[in-house]
This record gives C-alpha cells, structure tokens and sequence, in this order.
C-alpha cells in the first residue's frame, strides 16, 4: 500500500454502514481522507463545490443505490452532466444491499461505474478494490 493520501467519498443514507465503512477504510489506508453524504444530492452538491479543486476531489467514491432524496441512479444521471468539468478521474462504485440482477445489470450501462460492490463492505472487498485500482 501507497502512503499516497485517497480522498474517498461514501454516499449513504445508512449511518452505521458509514461507520463501519470508514472504519475498514482506515484499517487498510489509513492516510485515507474520508468525506461522507447521506444522499445522492448532497454527494453532487459535495462534488460540484469543488470541481476546481481537483485536490479535493475523491479518488473513489461509493455509492449506495436506495437513499431518500436522490438515489444513486438519480447521482448517475447528475453526475454524467458535471462530469466533463472534473479533470480528475472519480472511480464510482456501486455499493448496495441489492441482490437484483437488474441493478447490477444497470450498474454496468453507466461508464462512470467501476465496479458493483455488495454490501456489506470488508476489508477483503476494499483490498480487491485498491489492488484493482493499482493502490
């Protein structure tokens, strides 16, 4: 593992999840600076507040699909609008209780999605991931 610091963006509305998230995060990467939003529109409002601040911007983000005021496909589409203005590139995972093929089938119709992750979280599932990634 890098010491190179990752910015990591979860949004969930499910705080506990969120909890245990960073806690694995830190467990493995632990110069990783963790931002959290508890809705798709706070995720985008998270990212448009820094779109030239490249900085700041996350390197990953997970992505809960069910979330009350936007949910994650609601992201997508948003996301898909801004994402030309970010010069950064922003590895989107999907990370959802979700046991429907359809999603993960959807989940794959997005470019901006990496990967569908299952809920919940490991360190296993975050390993596979950064190695992915080349982290």
């Amino acid at each position: 593992m890098t010491n190179e610091v990752l910015n990591i963006l979860i949004i969930d509305d499910d705080e506990i999840n969120n909890f245990i998230a960073a806690k694995l995060i830190d467990k493995i990467h632990p110069v990783a600076h963790i931002s959290i939003c508890l809705n798709g529109k706070e995720g985008i409002d998270f990212l448009a507040s820094r779109i030239h601040k490249e900085e700041e911007l996350p390197d990953i983000v997970f992505l809960d699909i069910n979330m009350p005021v936007m949910n994650g496909w609601e992201f997508l589409e948003e996301f898909e609008k801004i994402k030309n203005s970010i010069k950064k590139r922003i590895m989107i995972n999907m990370l959802s209780s979700s046991v429907y093929n359809d999603d993960i089938t959807k989940s794959q119709t997005f470019t901006t999605v990496n990967k569908f992750i299952s809920k919940p979280l490991t360190t296993d599932k975050i390993k596979d991931l950064y190695n992915s990634l080349g982290y």
